[in-house]
Protein backbone atom coordinates (compact mmCIF):
# COMPACT_ATOMS: atom_id res chain seq x y z
CA UNK A 1 0.00 0.00 0.00
CA UNK A 2 1.61 3.30 -1.04
CA UNK A 3 2.68 5.63 2.09
CA UNK A 4 1.00 8.21 3.15
CA UNK A 5 1.93 12.08 1.75
CA UNK A 6 0.38 13.72 4.53
CA UNK A 7 -0.81 16.71 3.19
CA UNK A 8 1.37 16.41 0.00
CA UNK A 9 -1.31 15.09 -2.15
CA UNK A 10 -1.34 17.78 -4.43
CA UNK A 11 2.19 17.43 -5.45
CA UNK A 12 1.42 13.49 -5.34
CA UNK A 13 -1.69 13.77 -7.89
CA UNK A 14 0.90 16.77 -9.91
CA UNK A 15 3.29 13.43 -10.25
CA UNK A 16 1.20 10.79 -11.08
CA UNK A 17 -0.01 12.77 -13.78
CA UNK A 18 3.19 14.73 -15.39
CA UNK A 19 6.38 12.00 -14.41
CA UNK A 20 7.95 10.30 -17.23
CA UNK A 21 8.82 6.22 -16.96
CA UNK A 22 11.93 5.27 -17.97
CA UNK A 23 12.85 1.78 -19.20
CA UNK A 24 16.13 0.98 -18.01
CA UNK A 25 19.45 1.77 -15.96
CA UNK A 26 21.48 -0.30 -18.42
CA UNK A 27 24.17 2.06 -19.76
CA UNK A 28 24.40 0.31 -22.85
CA UNK A 29 20.58 0.15 -24.04
CA UNK A 30 18.51 1.82 -26.37
CA UNK A 31 18.43 6.20 -25.04
CA UNK A 32 14.90 6.86 -26.63
CA UNK A 33 13.18 6.78 -23.30
CA UNK A 34 15.31 9.83 -22.47
CA UNK A 35 14.17 11.99 -24.89
CA UNK A 36 11.78 14.12 -22.10
CA UNK A 37 15.23 15.30 -20.89
CA UNK A 38 16.27 17.17 -23.86
CA UNK A 39 13.19 20.20 -23.22
CA UNK A 40 14.69 19.48 -19.73
CA UNK A 41 18.49 20.35 -20.43
CA UNK A 42 17.53 23.09 -23.53
CA UNK A 43 19.78 26.03 -22.98
CA UNK A 44 21.70 25.19 -19.89
CA UNK A 45 25.08 25.11 -20.22
CA UNK A 46 25.74 22.82 -16.65
CA UNK A 47 23.49 20.19 -15.90
CA UNK A 48 24.36 18.52 -12.99
CA UNK A 49 23.44 14.61 -12.12
CA UNK A 50 23.31 13.74 -8.49
CA UNK A 51 23.02 11.01 -6.07
CA UNK A 52 21.90 10.64 -2.39
CA UNK A 53 24.42 8.40 -1.23
CA UNK A 54 27.95 7.58 -2.97
CA UNK A 55 28.78 3.97 -3.99
CA UNK A 56 25.46 2.86 -4.98
CA UNK A 57 25.06 0.83 -8.36
CA UNK A 58 22.23 1.82 -10.02
CA UNK A 59 23.13 5.28 -9.56
CA UNK A 60 26.08 5.04 -11.43
CA UNK A 61 24.48 3.32 -13.90
CA UNK A 62 21.74 5.95 -14.37
CA UNK A 63 24.48 8.73 -14.63
CA UNK A 64 26.13 6.55 -17.21
CA UNK A 65 23.14 6.73 -19.36
CA UNK A 66 22.17 10.37 -19.14
CA UNK A 67 25.75 11.33 -19.62
CA UNK A 68 25.49 9.27 -23.01
CA UNK A 69 22.58 10.50 -24.30
CA UNK A 70 23.74 14.24 -23.23
CA UNK A 71 26.47 13.68 -25.47
CA UNK A 72 25.01 11.45 -28.49
CA UNK A 73 21.86 13.58 -28.26
CA UNK A 74 22.70 17.20 -26.69
CA UNK A 75 25.91 18.45 -27.59
CA UNK A 76 27.34 18.32 -24.34
CA UNK A 77 31.42 18.42 -24.61
CA UNK A 78 32.72 17.95 -20.89
CA UNK A 79 32.43 15.28 -18.20
CA UNK A 80 32.83 17.21 -15.25
CA UNK A 81 33.05 15.01 -11.72
CA UNK A 82 33.64 15.14 -8.16
CA UNK A 83 37.04 14.20 -8.44
CA UNK A 84 40.64 16.19 -7.70
CA UNK A 85 41.10 19.77 -10.21
CA UNK A 86 44.47 18.73 -10.57
CA UNK A 87 44.26 14.62 -10.65
CA UNK A 88 41.84 15.02 -13.56
CA UNK A 89 43.98 16.36 -16.44
CA UNK A 90 45.88 13.33 -16.59
CA UNK A 91 42.87 10.95 -16.75
CA UNK A 92 41.40 13.79 -19.69
CA UNK A 93 45.09 12.58 -21.31
CA UNK A 94 44.08 8.87 -21.40
CA UNK A 95 40.15 9.99 -22.26
CA UNK A 96 42.00 11.79 -25.14
CA UNK A 97 44.40 9.50 -25.77
CA UNK A 98 46.84 11.94 -25.97
CA UNK A 99 48.78 10.65 -23.05
CA UNK A 100 51.37 7.85 -23.11
CA UNK A 101 48.92 5.18 -23.66
CA UNK A 102 49.34 3.41 -19.85
CA UNK A 103 46.09 1.81 -18.33
CA UNK A 104 43.51 4.28 -16.52
CA UNK A 105 45.06 3.29 -13.04
CA UNK A 106 48.26 4.45 -14.38
CA UNK A 107 46.92 7.10 -15.44
CA UNK A 108 45.38 8.23 -11.73
CA UNK A 109 46.92 9.91 -9.29
CA UNK A 110 44.42 8.69 -6.55
CA UNK A 111 41.85 5.87 -6.24
CA UNK A 112 39.14 6.74 -9.14
CA UNK A 113 35.78 6.71 -7.44
CA UNK A 114 33.03 3.79 -7.82
CA UNK A 115 31.81 4.85 -10.48
CA UNK A 116 33.72 6.63 -12.93
CA UNK A 117 35.56 3.84 -14.72
CA UNK A 118 32.96 2.81 -16.79
CA UNK A 119 31.91 5.87 -18.20
CA UNK A 120 35.65 6.84 -18.81
CA UNK A 121 36.00 3.65 -20.85
CA UNK A 122 32.89 4.93 -22.79
CA UNK A 123 34.40 8.30 -23.07
CA UNK A 124 37.51 7.09 -24.71
CA UNK A 125 35.63 4.66 -27.06
CA UNK A 126 33.34 7.55 -27.84
CA UNK A 127 36.29 10.11 -28.90
CA UNK A 128 37.97 7.83 -30.82
CA UNK A 129 35.26 8.67 -33.37
CA UNK A 130 33.58 12.15 -32.43
CA UNK A 131 33.50 15.13 -34.00
CA UNK A 132 34.24 16.97 -30.82
CA UNK A 133 35.62 14.88 -28.33
CA UNK A 134 34.39 14.78 -24.63
CA UNK A 135 36.68 16.07 -22.30
CA UNK A 136 36.91 14.88 -18.61
CA UNK A 137 36.97 17.54 -15.85
CA UNK A 138 38.47 17.13 -12.30
CA UNK A 139 36.49 20.17 -10.30
CA UNK A 140 37.57 18.94 -6.95
CA UNK A 141 40.01 19.80 -3.91
CA UNK A 142 43.41 17.51 -4.21
CA UNK A 143 42.82 13.83 -2.83
CA UNK A 144 39.19 14.60 -1.76
CA UNK A 145 41.26 17.17 0.53
CA UNK A 146 43.09 14.96 1.63
CA UNK A 147 46.56 15.93 0.69
CA UNK A 148 47.83 19.04 -0.90
CA UNK A 149 50.61 17.34 -3.04
CA UNK A 150 48.72 16.49 -5.92
CA UNK A 151 48.26 20.26 -6.32
CA UNK A 152 52.12 21.48 -5.33
CA UNK A 153 54.03 18.80 -6.72
CA UNK A 154 53.04 19.68 -10.50
CA UNK A 155 53.12 23.55 -9.03
CA UNK A 156 57.19 22.91 -8.52
CA UNK A 157 57.90 21.78 -12.20
CA UNK A 158 56.65 24.80 -13.37
CA UNK A 159 57.66 27.18 -11.23
CA UNK A 160 61.22 25.55 -12.05
CA UNK A 161 60.69 26.77 -15.46
CA UNK A 162 58.65 30.54 -14.81
CA UNK A 163 60.57 31.67 -11.05
CA UNK A 164 63.27 29.11 -9.96
CA UNK A 165 64.03 31.55 -6.78
CA UNK A 166 60.44 31.30 -5.30
CA UNK A 167 60.92 27.62 -5.21
CA UNK A 168 62.50 27.63 -1.69
CA UNK A 169 58.76 28.58 -0.46
CA UNK A 170 57.19 26.09 -2.02
CA UNK A 171 59.61 23.31 -1.08
CA UNK A 172 58.62 24.65 2.88
CA UNK A 173 55.20 24.36 2.52
CA UNK A 174 55.45 20.88 0.43
CA UNK A 175 57.65 19.85 3.95
CA UNK A 176 54.82 20.63 5.69
CA UNK A 177 52.28 18.88 3.85
CA UNK A 178 54.02 15.96 3.58
CA UNK A 179 53.55 15.00 7.42
CA UNK A 180 49.92 15.01 7.05
CA UNK A 181 49.24 13.97 3.38
CA UNK A 182 46.70 10.84 2.79
CA UNK A 183 43.72 9.74 0.91
CA UNK A 184 41.38 11.77 2.24
CA UNK A 185 40.32 15.03 4.66
CA UNK A 186 38.62 12.00 6.55
CA UNK A 187 41.92 10.17 6.84
CA UNK A 188 44.06 13.45 7.23
CA UNK A 189 42.52 15.84 9.92
CA UNK A 190 43.94 14.13 12.80
CA UNK A 191 47.48 13.94 11.25
CA UNK A 192 46.92 17.70 10.46
CA UNK A 193 45.46 18.55 13.72
CA UNK A 194 48.76 16.97 15.30
CA UNK A 195 50.62 19.80 13.22
CA UNK A 196 51.15 22.68 16.02
CA UNK A 197 49.80 25.96 14.99
CA UNK A 198 53.02 26.90 14.56
CA UNK A 199 53.38 24.50 11.66
CA UNK A 200 49.54 25.24 10.51
CA UNK A 201 50.35 28.76 10.58
CA UNK A 202 53.21 28.54 8.80
CA UNK A 203 51.63 26.38 5.77
CA UNK A 204 48.80 28.70 5.64
CA UNK A 205 51.31 32.33 5.47
CA UNK A 206 53.73 30.43 2.68
CA UNK A 207 50.42 29.32 0.55
CA UNK A 208 49.23 33.19 0.70
CA UNK A 209 52.52 34.27 -0.35
CA UNK A 210 52.87 32.69 -3.34
CA UNK A 211 49.50 32.67 -4.58
CA UNK A 212 49.32 36.61 -3.90
CA UNK A 213 53.13 36.50 -5.78
CA UNK A 214 51.83 34.38 -8.68
CA UNK A 215 48.56 37.21 -9.35
CA UNK A 216 51.38 39.99 -8.91
CA UNK A 217 53.66 38.58 -11.48
CA UNK A 218 51.32 37.19 -13.86
CA UNK A 219 52.52 38.64 -17.26
CA UNK A 220 56.03 37.88 -16.02
CA UNK A 221 54.71 33.89 -15.55
CA UNK A 222 52.77 34.18 -18.34
CA UNK A 223 55.85 35.52 -20.98
CA UNK A 224 57.99 32.67 -19.92
CA UNK A 225 55.54 29.91 -20.40
CA UNK A 226 51.69 30.55 -22.20
CA UNK A 227 48.47 31.62 -20.54
CA UNK A 228 46.80 28.39 -20.31
CA UNK A 229 50.11 27.19 -18.76
CA UNK A 230 49.53 29.65 -16.33
CA UNK A 231 45.98 29.60 -15.53
CA UNK A 232 46.35 25.48 -14.48
CA UNK A 233 49.05 26.50 -12.43
CA UNK A 234 47.44 29.25 -10.60
CA UNK A 235 44.16 26.85 -10.24
CA UNK A 236 45.86 24.40 -8.97
CA UNK A 237 47.86 26.88 -5.89
CA UNK A 238 44.17 27.78 -5.44
CA UNK A 239 43.20 24.21 -4.30
CA UNK A 240 46.02 24.27 -2.34
CA UNK A 241 44.83 27.11 -0.29
CA UNK A 242 41.52 26.19 -0.67
CA UNK A 243 42.26 22.58 1.24
CA UNK A 244 44.03 24.31 3.57
CA UNK A 245 41.49 26.82 4.68
CA UNK A 246 38.90 23.50 4.45
CA UNK A 247 41.17 21.61 7.10
CA UNK A 248 40.95 25.09 9.75
CA UNK A 249 37.24 24.81 8.65
CA UNK A 250 37.04 21.04 9.56
CA UNK A 251 38.57 21.23 12.97
CA UNK A 252 36.73 23.94 14.25
CA UNK A 253 33.70 22.31 13.14
CA UNK A 254 34.72 19.40 15.07
CA UNK A 255 35.53 21.16 18.04
CA UNK A 256 32.24 22.69 17.93
CA UNK A 257 33.43 26.60 17.28
CA UNK A 258 33.13 26.74 13.57
CA UNK A 259 31.41 29.50 11.95
CA UNK A 260 27.99 29.49 9.97
CA UNK A 261 28.75 27.86 6.54
CA UNK A 262 32.67 27.65 7.15
CA UNK A 263 32.92 24.36 4.52
CA UNK A 264 31.47 26.18 1.82
CA UNK A 265 35.13 26.57 1.25
CA UNK A 266 34.82 23.55 -0.68
CA UNK A 267 31.90 24.14 -2.14
CA UNK A 268 33.03 27.48 -3.55
CA UNK A 269 36.27 26.22 -5.03
CA UNK A 270 33.78 22.75 -7.20
CA UNK A 271 31.72 25.98 -8.28
CA UNK A 272 34.55 27.82 -9.55
CA UNK A 273 36.51 25.15 -11.39
CA UNK A 274 33.33 23.88 -12.92
CA UNK A 275 33.32 27.59 -14.32
CA UNK A 276 37.42 27.21 -15.12
CA UNK A 277 37.03 24.28 -17.03
CA UNK A 278 33.22 25.61 -19.39
CA UNK A 279 35.21 28.57 -20.00
CA UNK A 280 38.47 27.31 -21.22
CA UNK A 281 36.69 24.43 -23.18
CA UNK A 282 35.71 26.03 -26.49
CA UNK A 283 32.77 27.81 -28.14
CA UNK A 284 29.32 26.07 -27.18
CA UNK A 285 31.03 24.12 -24.48
CA UNK A 286 28.45 22.51 -22.15
CA UNK A 287 29.29 20.20 -18.91
CA UNK A 288 27.66 17.10 -17.64
CA UNK A 289 28.79 17.94 -14.16
CA UNK A 290 28.54 14.51 -11.38
CA UNK A 291 28.51 14.94 -7.67
CA UNK A 292 26.28 14.03 -4.61
CA UNK A 293 22.48 15.85 -4.63
CA UNK A 294 24.37 17.76 -1.69
CA UNK A 295 26.68 19.53 -3.59
CA UNK A 296 24.01 20.31 -6.29
CA UNK A 297 21.44 21.67 -5.18
CA UNK A 298 20.69 25.14 -5.36
CA UNK A 299 19.52 26.17 -1.75
CA UNK A 300 21.86 25.86 1.64
CA UNK A 301 22.25 23.01 3.72
CA UNK A 302 20.74 23.89 7.10
CA UNK A 303 20.89 21.26 9.63
CA UNK A 304 18.60 21.98 12.84
CA UNK A 305 18.01 25.61 11.82
CA UNK A 306 22.48 25.96 11.40
CA UNK A 307 23.78 27.30 8.26
CA UNK A 308 25.77 24.41 6.95
CA UNK A 309 27.12 25.00 3.66
CA UNK A 310 26.77 26.75 0.87
CA UNK A 311 26.62 24.17 -2.12
CA UNK A 312 28.38 23.84 -5.35
CA UNK A 313 24.86 24.67 -6.97
CA UNK A 314 24.02 27.49 -5.15
CA UNK A 315 27.10 29.35 -6.09
CA UNK A 316 26.33 27.74 -9.56
CA UNK A 317 23.14 29.00 -9.93
CA UNK A 318 23.84 32.47 -8.63
CA UNK A 319 26.26 32.88 -11.76
CA UNK A 320 25.01 31.06 -14.18
CA UNK A 321 20.99 31.59 -13.78
CA UNK A 322 18.94 29.07 -16.27
CA UNK A 323 22.27 28.27 -17.50
CA UNK A 324 22.56 25.72 -14.47
CA UNK A 325 20.35 22.84 -14.07
CA UNK A 326 20.37 20.15 -11.25
CA UNK A 327 19.22 16.96 -11.73
CA UNK A 328 18.89 15.14 -7.70
CA UNK A 329 18.76 10.98 -7.80
CA UNK A 330 17.04 9.32 -5.20
CA UNK A 331 15.51 5.94 -4.35
CA UNK A 332 12.28 4.62 -2.59
CA UNK A 333 14.05 1.41 -1.16
CA UNK A 334 16.84 -0.34 -1.27
CA UNK A 335 20.31 -0.06 0.30
CA UNK A 336 22.42 2.79 1.03
CA UNK A 337 26.53 3.01 1.95
CA UNK A 338 26.57 4.24 5.37
CA UNK A 339 30.12 5.55 6.08
CA UNK A 340 31.37 5.10 9.52
CA UNK A 341 34.57 6.77 10.62
CA UNK A 342 38.12 4.83 11.39
CA UNK A 343 41.11 6.53 11.64
CA UNK A 344 42.84 3.22 10.45
CA UNK A 345 41.00 2.64 7.11
CA UNK A 346 43.18 3.97 3.89
CA UNK A 347 40.56 6.20 3.69
CA UNK A 348 39.67 7.47 6.90
CA UNK A 349 36.04 5.84 6.52
CA UNK A 350 34.72 1.75 6.27
CA UNK A 351 30.95 1.67 4.77
CA UNK A 352 28.79 -0.17 6.17
CA UNK A 353 25.88 -1.66 3.47
CA UNK A 354 23.07 -0.38 5.13
CA UNK A 355 19.10 -1.18 4.44
CA UNK A 356 17.25 1.89 3.55
CA UNK A 357 14.07 2.94 5.62
CA UNK A 358 10.80 3.65 4.80
CA UNK A 359 10.09 7.00 2.83
CA UNK A 360 9.57 9.87 5.36
CA UNK A 361 5.88 11.64 4.78
CA UNK A 362 6.34 14.66 3.05
CA UNK A 363 9.66 13.37 1.16
CA UNK A 364 9.81 13.90 -2.17
CA UNK A 365 10.41 9.60 -2.15
CA UNK A 366 7.25 9.35 -0.46
CA UNK A 367 5.37 11.54 -3.09
CA UNK A 368 6.65 9.10 -5.96
CA UNK A 369 6.10 5.77 -4.02
CA UNK A 370 2.47 7.19 -3.47
CA UNK A 371 2.07 8.35 -6.98
CA UNK A 372 2.80 4.58 -8.04
CA UNK A 373 5.98 5.68 -10.07
CA UNK A 374 9.24 3.24 -10.14
CA UNK A 375 11.93 4.19 -12.41
CA UNK A 376 10.71 7.96 -13.26
CA UNK A 377 11.57 11.28 -14.46
CA UNK A 378 9.75 14.85 -12.82
CA UNK A 379 10.44 17.80 -14.30
CA UNK A 380 9.88 20.09 -11.39
CA UNK A 381 10.20 23.25 -13.07
CA UNK A 382 6.64 22.68 -14.71
CA UNK A 383 5.55 21.73 -11.11
CA UNK A 384 2.38 23.95 -9.05
CA UNK A 385 3.92 25.69 -5.91
CA UNK A 386 1.45 24.83 -3.00
CA UNK A 387 0.45 28.15 -1.13
CA UNK A 388 -0.59 25.77 1.80
CA UNK A 389 2.87 24.19 2.31
CA UNK A 390 2.40 21.22 0.63
CA UNK A 391 5.22 20.79 -1.79
CA UNK A 392 8.15 17.76 -0.51
CA UNK A 393 10.25 19.16 2.10
CA UNK A 394 12.68 16.52 2.52
CA UNK A 395 15.03 14.65 0.73
CA UNK A 396 17.06 11.20 1.21
CA UNK A 397 20.39 11.83 2.03
CA UNK A 398 22.51 8.78 2.32
CA UNK A 399 20.38 6.95 5.29
CA UNK A 400 18.12 9.81 6.90
CA UNK A 401 16.30 12.71 5.22
CA UNK A 402 17.56 16.38 4.56
CA UNK A 403 15.04 19.29 5.04
CA UNK A 404 15.57 21.47 2.07
CA UNK A 405 12.35 22.53 0.31
CA UNK A 406 12.50 20.27 -2.74
CA UNK A 407 10.99 21.93 -5.52
CA UNK A 408 13.42 25.05 -4.99
CA UNK A 409 16.22 22.83 -4.32
CA UNK A 410 16.39 20.73 -7.55
CA UNK A 411 15.01 21.18 -11.15
CA UNK A 412 14.22 17.38 -11.83
CA UNK A 413 14.34 14.30 -10.10
CA UNK A 414 14.96 10.93 -10.98
CA UNK A 415 13.57 8.08 -8.60
CA UNK A 416 14.81 4.45 -8.78
CA UNK A 417 13.03 2.18 -7.00
CA UNK A 418 15.47 0.11 -5.74
CA UNK A 419 19.06 0.82 -4.74
CA UNK A 420 22.14 -2.18 -4.47
CA UNK A 421 25.89 -0.77 -2.73
CA UNK A 422 28.51 -1.36 -5.12
CA UNK A 423 30.63 -4.53 -4.83
CA UNK A 424 34.13 -2.99 -5.78
CA UNK A 425 34.29 -0.05 -3.02
CA UNK A 426 37.78 -0.73 -1.92
CA UNK A 427 37.28 1.03 1.25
Amino acid sequence: MPASTSGHEPFTAWLREHATTLTTLDPADALDDLEPLRELVEGARVVAIGESSHFIREFASARHRILRFLAERCGFTVLAFEYGFSEGFAINSWAERTGTGCGLEEVAEAAVPVGLAEPLHWLRDHNDSAVRPVAFAGIDLPAAGGSLLPALTPLADYLRRVDPDVLPLLDRATGIAERFAGASMVRSLPAWGRLGAADQDALSALLMRLLIRFRAVEPRYVDRSDSYSYDVALRRLEAACHTDQQFRAMADLHAGNGLPGDTSVREEFMAGSVRWHLERSGPGARVVLAAHNAHIQKLPIVYDGGLTTLPMGQHLHRALGDGYLALGLTSTSGRTAEMRLDEAAPFGFTVDDTPLGPPEPGSAEAAFEGAGIGLGLADLRRAPRSSSGGDPDRIRMHGSFLRTPVLDAFDGIINIPGTTVADDIGY
